[in-house]
Order: C-alpha cells, then structure tokens, then sequence
C-alpha cells in the first residue's frame, strides 16, 4: 500500500492538496475495526506541513498532503483511506481557515437492488443538468458501493449555497426519475432506488478523496472514470493495480477538476518531489537509470511496433543538445517536441505545432519521456496500437539551453523549419505553454494537409445585413420601460423529430458552450450564467458588448462558445477555461483557447421589453440589431424543415437544433415545450446474436445484448453489446424469444473481444433489432448504442451497414 501511494502520488496530489486530510486508519489490519483520526499525531514528522482549525468545540490540527513523501508516511501509519472537504485552506499569516468550496460533488449511493449501472444511469441525468448550467463533470466509482460526480466551482458561494444548489439539483433529478431516484436521507425510501447524497457539500463533512484506497482484503480505490466506461452494463470497480495501469496509459482523468498542487509552505520533500515528478532532472518522473523509460516500455510492446523499445538498462549519455518535431497522424493530429535531455528525450505533445509567432502561444502537453533513439524514428504505428498512425520527422536539429526547471524551459533551437528562442512554462498538471519570445521575426505557419483535423477554415458565421431596428408593434406611444428583473433563461424540453413535423418552428443550432445572459448599457456590463455565476472574470474578451453594443441598453441571451479550426464548436476546448479567476490564469488560457458570444435571442431593447413579443419579432429585431465584432456573432437561423437542420448541424458537428416556436414568448427560467433540443441521432438495424446475464436489478435477466450486421458475404461481424435503451418489460420479452434459440457457439464470424463474451449466452442469430448509436468506433464497433426496439419487418439477410 506504501508503494501504491508512493506511484499514484503525481495524480493524487491535485486533489487532495491544502484540504484538510481525515485520515481512516486501520493499525491492525483491515479485519479490525478502523477508526476515524482528523488531529496529527503527536510523533508525526516536523516537515509534514499543518493546518489547525477552530471549530464550533474545538481547534483541529490537520495534516496537509502536498508531496509523495507525506502520502507515503500517512499509508505507512496504516491510515488506508484518506478523506477531504470540497475547500481548500487558506494560510496567509492571518491565521488558518477555509476558504469557499471550488468543487462539488454527489454521491450517488446504491439502495438495496440496484447498483453500479443505476448509478450510472443517474449520473448521466445529472451531468446533462450541470452541463446545462455550464459546469463540466467528472464520475469516480467510489471503490465501495456507488458512484461520485465531480464539478468545479469558483469559489464565490459559501458552502451552505453550494449544498443548497446541489440539494436543488438532486431534488430536480428525483421528479424526473421517481422510480429510481431519492434525494431524501431516510434509509427507508431507498429499496430499488438510488440515493443522491447533496449534503457532503456541507463544510463539516468530507468525501473519499480521488485515488485513495479503500481499507479492505482487496484494496479497491476510489478510481475516476470516462463516460464512455459508464455505459458499459458490466460496470464495476476497480482495484489498486487496475488504476496503476490505468494512469499509465490515460494519465489523470481528473486533471481538469482541480489546479496544480498549491504551495503550503512545506519543506524540501515537497519540492523535490514535484521536481522529480515534472522533469527536474529530464526525466519526467519515473526515477532515475533506464527507470525513467518504464512509462514509455509499459505502453508498447516491441513485437508489435516499429517503434524503438530499449531493454532496461543504463541509459546513454550525449551533449543534451538534440531536438526533433515529428508530425504525428494518430487519433487527432498532432506535433510531438523532444527534447535530449540526461538519456531520454523529455516530450510535448503539441495539437497546433510550435507557436510562429510571438503573439500566439501553444498548448504543450507533457507526455512520456521517449529514448534517444527515437529521434530519429519516422513510420507507421499500427493501428490498434499506443498512438496508433504515420510518423514523420517534420524538423530536427540542435538546441541550447537557457533554463531547464520543474515549471520552465527556455531553449534555442537550430533546426530547418524552427529556429530561434522559445519558452515552455508549465501552467497546470500536464499542460504547459510554447511560447516563441519577443524580437524575433516570424516563422512561416505550420502548414496541415487539407482533411486533417486541422485543415478546414471554414467561415460558419455570417453577419446579418443592417437594416434599421424595427419598433416593435402598440410601444411607439409607450414610456421607456425598467429592465426586467428576472433574465434567467428560457429552458427547452428534449423533442424529437416527429414533434415538430407541422409548420410553425424555426430551427437554430445547439452548440456546445455556456449559456448565457447579458445586461449591456445599464451601468457595468453583466454577463452571467443560468445560476447567476458572473463570466466577465473568466471571459474578459466578452466586454467586447459594451462595444458593439454602445448607445443601447439591451438584454440578450446566448451561448459562449470556443471554436476549432474548422469555425465548429468544441466543448472541450471550453472546459480549459472554465472556472479559472486569477488574472494571470485567465490570460495564460485566453492565448489558447479563444471564445465567442453567439448571441440567439433579445430580452430588452432600448427601453422596449420584448419576453412578451413572438420569437420571429424579437428575431427580426436581433437581426437588424446585428452586434457584431471580433467576439460577438448573431449565428445564422437553419434553413428548411427540421431534416435539413439535422443534416446541417451534423456537418458541422453540432450537438445537434434548437427548435423554436414562431409565436412562442420567452419564458424566463422555466423548462417549455415551445423550445425543444433535437439531438443528432443515427440508427442501424442490426441482428441479436447473443446476451450477457445482468446484476444487480437485471439479475436472473438480460443485461446487454451481443450485436452484429452480415458481411454481405454469407457471415456476420461483430458490432457490439448495448445495454441501455430498454424497460423491464422490454428485456423480460426478449428473455422469452431469445431463449428458444439457443446454441452453444458464437455465429459471429469475426474476432470477438474477450471483455464482450465473458459470460456470453449465444443465439441463433434470428431477431433483427434497431439501435441508436453516436458513431462507428475505428473496429467497427458501435458507440455508445441504445435499444430502439425489434424489428420484426425485416430479416437478417436484409440488414446492412449504415454509413
């Protein structure tokens, strides 16, 4: 266990780091009682770094963990489990206290019955109500029964606010899902259900941390998760080995969620070990010798890459004096910066390449440190394989070095192509900065083949024509009215497209970014979110309204958005600038990522109230309004019936329309089917080849059902499992068909996946079916599929691939 937290530290620390640690101690092995330990022990070490509290009764000292070697003391004291408050403390010579929460969570606790896949279930209704708010979410299974969501906050609520949102937020999920969901603490309402538990927000109260331990045989770990893991119906836990392997290969899901580790004024084990940890001595942070190559051996295998993979050994030793850029073809495109550095070359992995000028930097991602012998690899990673693609060397030479620390590289670089003085700073976990210093001429741009995923700069927003704004209809005698006081949001209802088949609606895109209000012209410019958080601090650039907006006084509502190189919406380029507050954090991240203000609605115009006006009026008014500048875009209506629309926004990669009643009003705050989110949807027909048994509440019954299409050729491929989409009535009817064909082998004439047929029980491959699904994965397996239903219209022999 001492070793586990000494490997995991790197991942760990982030988040535990200036909260204040309960530790769960086990002295005499996890078949005795625990007990529960929140002072320092007397004999604890000098350099473990302190916090003490007063409380309501008494004063507390706490441990903070800031450094593997306080992890390391903490496990070696049996104290297995480790839990932390959502707020960090606050040490600036006034004495010590809390600062305001900068997380949330829920727990969604298991009731007798359900289990991990309900949990996940719930989950899924919560991130899309967090995601509609504008607060990205994290999932970690618990390591114990159930499931914790994850979001950040910006500090400015006080705890008790931040657990009344969630206990708001947790109620909302149980009045849509009452048959399976409780937000009420009394444990007779919790047979069959699961319990979202809002209270641990309360300032008293601390939750799991992320990476720890739980204390039992078989030590589980409170272990962070993908969304896509979550729609598996095997859904499990995972134990302390799993999660090394993990981190190994994805790194911290979690890095996102909270910021490097604060300093706490501990002593030199703290710093030595984020030295160590970020490449003080080259290597990146696996120790020294051939040791700091094991990341890279552990996700490689050499009989099945071309890529050089050195034994274990001493590294070699040359002048540091070596770069290469290699322009990577993998998954997305990307440029990987090496560096020679102590036997290893210590690597970035950059998504736009190297910065060509000196006033746009680029995101540098810290990745595995490589071999030397790598410097000189070009050729094709086979797909299936870590970073699967082509390899070409785009540039090399020799460089030399200014400064070389944990949180900076300065380098000169003599290559070919890239020459000159650049900067790597670290700024957060991973993630760094490129940045090409002043005085320096420009380099010429990075060129990207057309159809990379960077190659299409496509313009998707264009600027109304500008005519004069009308005077909406019966206000020409009326008296300038008061702003109104209420400019939350109008919310839509999901819709399909049969709901909005008649005439009557106008469609809009639905992006993927923060929603939005903005109150311009009636003294300092607001721009706020749907619970009133200000985004004014995280998105200065958004001032631009005072701008193009001068001499009016306007309301308006819309989406902040971040765009790729294509002009589409990118949600996860968004979330790097999420929540950030410090003015420094918040310029580094505004020369990565920048933002847009696409403005859809008009609330308030020039002492005009338009909620009660028809959309097509305040649409008309948006329009000839046109506030349009380098931020702030009025995004074109879609053209055609709700079929066009759809296609339209898949194009472009949308989330899918908007559609929006003609003659509807705005409604502030209240969720209308006058507006409703079609998402994109794709179906395909597929044959029922076998099933997988459930657990938990789908015990005794199917779990997931096994999927695959003909080949055209007399066989079938193997399409996946899909294990969501279906009522209890719905599986005990296909328990009935399916159990009559029976057979003891798989009809699929393709290789199966091990994790999939686990378990399998096969059929005759008779029952056609229809899902709906997200994509086609590389292996042609369907993602993120959900059942339709049967189709008893059409044969096996009848169903093909859809594109």
């Amino acid at each position: 266990m001492i070793g586990y937290y000494a490997q995991v530290a790197p991942a760990l620390l982030p988040h535990v780091a200036g909260r204040a640690v309960t530790r769960k101690r086990w002295p005499d092995g996890v078949d005795a009682p625990p007990f529960f330990a929140k002072n320092m022990d007397p004999g604890a070490p000098s350099w473990v770094p302190r916090a003490t509290l007063t409380h309501k009764r008494d004063s507390v000292t706490y441990p903070l963990v800031d450094s593997p070697a306080v992890l390391t003391w903490l496990a070696q004291s049996a104290a297995l489990e480790l839990h932390v408050p959502q707020w960090r403390v606050v040490q600036d010579g006034r004495g010590d206290r809390r600062a305001e929460p900068d997380r949330v969570v829920f727990d969604l606790d298991p009731g007798p019955g359900v289990g991990l896949v309900e949990c996940a279930e719930v989950a899924r209704i919560l991130r899309q109500l967090l995601l509609d708010e504008g607060f990205p979410t994290y999932p970690v299974t618990s390591g114990s029964k159930g499931l914790h969501l994850y979001a950040a906050v910006d500090g400015s609520r006080s705890s008790d606010e931040v657990s009344d949102w969630a206990h708001g937020l947790a109620e909302t999920v149980e009045r849509e899902r009452p048959d399976l969901v409780v937000s009420r603490m009394a444990k007779a309402l919790r047979p069959g259900k699961v319990f979202i538990d809002w209270s641990q927000n309360n300032a008293a109260k601390t939750t799991i941390a992320p990476y720890s331990l739980r204390g039992r045989d078989h030590p589980t770990v409170a272990a962070p998760r993908t969304w896509d893991e979550l729609d598996d119906p095997d859904l499990r836990h995972l134990d302390h080995l799993e999660v090394l392997d993990r981190l190994a290969r994805d790194g911290d899901l979690l890095a996102a969620l909270d910021g490097p580790v604060p300093a706490t004024g501990g002593s030199a084990p703290a710093s030595a070990a984020r030295g160590r940890r970020d490449g003080d001595d080259g290597g990146g942070g696996d120790g020294g010798g051939g040791a700091k190559l094991d990341l890279y051996r552990a996700k490689r295998s050499a009989d099945r890459t071309p890529e050089p993979v050195p034994e274990r050994g001493d590294l070699p030793r040359g002048d540091d004096d070596t770069f290469v850029i290699q322009e990577h073809h993998a998954t997305a495109l990307h440029w990987d910066f090496r560096l020679e550095r102590d036997g290893v070359l210590v690597s970035w992995a950059l998504p736009r390449g190297i910065p060509t000028d000196t006033r746009h930097n680029r995101l540098a991602v810290h990745t595995e440190d490589h071999p030397l012998e790598y410097a000189d690899f070009a050729g094709d990673i086979p797909e299936g394989e870590y970073g699967g693609g082509g390899v070409t060397i785009w540039d090399s030479g020799r460089y030399e070095t200014e400064k070389w620390r944990d949180d900076e590289v300065i380098v000169v670089l003599h290559g070919r192509r890239a020459t000159g003085r650049f900067a790597l700073i670290r700024t957060r976990g991973s993630q760094w900065l490129m940045h090409r210093t002043r005085g320096q001429e420009d380099l010429p741009a990075v060129h990207v083949r057309p159809g990379g995923k960077f190659g299409d700069d496509r313009k998707i927003i264009q600027r109304s024509g500008g005519t004069a704004v009308p005077r909406p209809s019966g206000s020409r005698s009326r008296r300038p009215a008061a702003l109104p006081e209420d400019v939350r949001p109008m919310l839509a209802t999901a819709g399909s497209v049969d709901d909005v088949a008649g005439g009557g609606w106008r469609f809009e895109g639905k992006w993927d970014g923060f929603r939005a209000v903005a109150v311009v012209g009636d003294g300092p410019l607001r721009v706020v979110s749907r619970n009133d958080k200000p985004f004014l601090v995280t998105f200065p650039e958004l001032k631009d309204l005072d701008r193009v907006l001068a001499g009016h006084v306007a309301v308006l509502d819309g989406e902040i958005v971040a765009l790729d190189e294509a002009g589409r919406t990118d949600f996860a380029s968004i979330q790097q600038r999420a929540n950030l507050s410090r003015p420094a954090d918040v310029r580094r991240a505004a020369q990565r990522v920048s933002v847009q203000y696409w403005v859809f609605d008009v609330l308030f115009l020039d002492g005009v109230p338009m909620l009660e006006r028809p959309y097509d009026l305040r649409r008309q008014v948006l329009e000839a309004l046109a506030p349009a500048g380098d931020v702030v875009r009025v995004p074109p209506q879609l053209d055609g019936d709700v079929e066009a629309a759809l296609a339209h926004s898949r194009e472009l990669r949308w989330e899918g329309v908007m559609a929006k009643r003609a003659d509807s009003t705005y409604q502030p705050g209240r969720r209308s089917r006058d507006w409703l989110k079609i998402k994109n949807q794709r179906t395909q027909e597929v044959v029922v080849v076998g099933w997988r048994p459930g657990a938990g509440r789908r015990e005794g019954g199917i779990g997931a059902l096994l999927l695959a299409i003909p080949d055209g050729a007399g066989g079938l491929d193997y399409a996946g499992r899909v294990g969501t989409g279906f009522s209890d009535a719905v599986l005990a009817d296909l328990l009935r068909r399916l159990t009559p064909l029976a057979r003891r082998s798989s009809p699929v004439t393709t290789p199966l996946p091990t994790a999939d047929v686990r378990d399998a029980r096969w059929v005759e491959p008779e029952l056609v079916g229809e899902v709906v699904f997200a994509e086609w994965t590389r292996d042609g397996i369907l993602r993120q599929p959900s059942w339709r239903g049967l189709r008893p219209d059409k044969d096996p022999d009848q169903i093909v691939r859809e594109s």
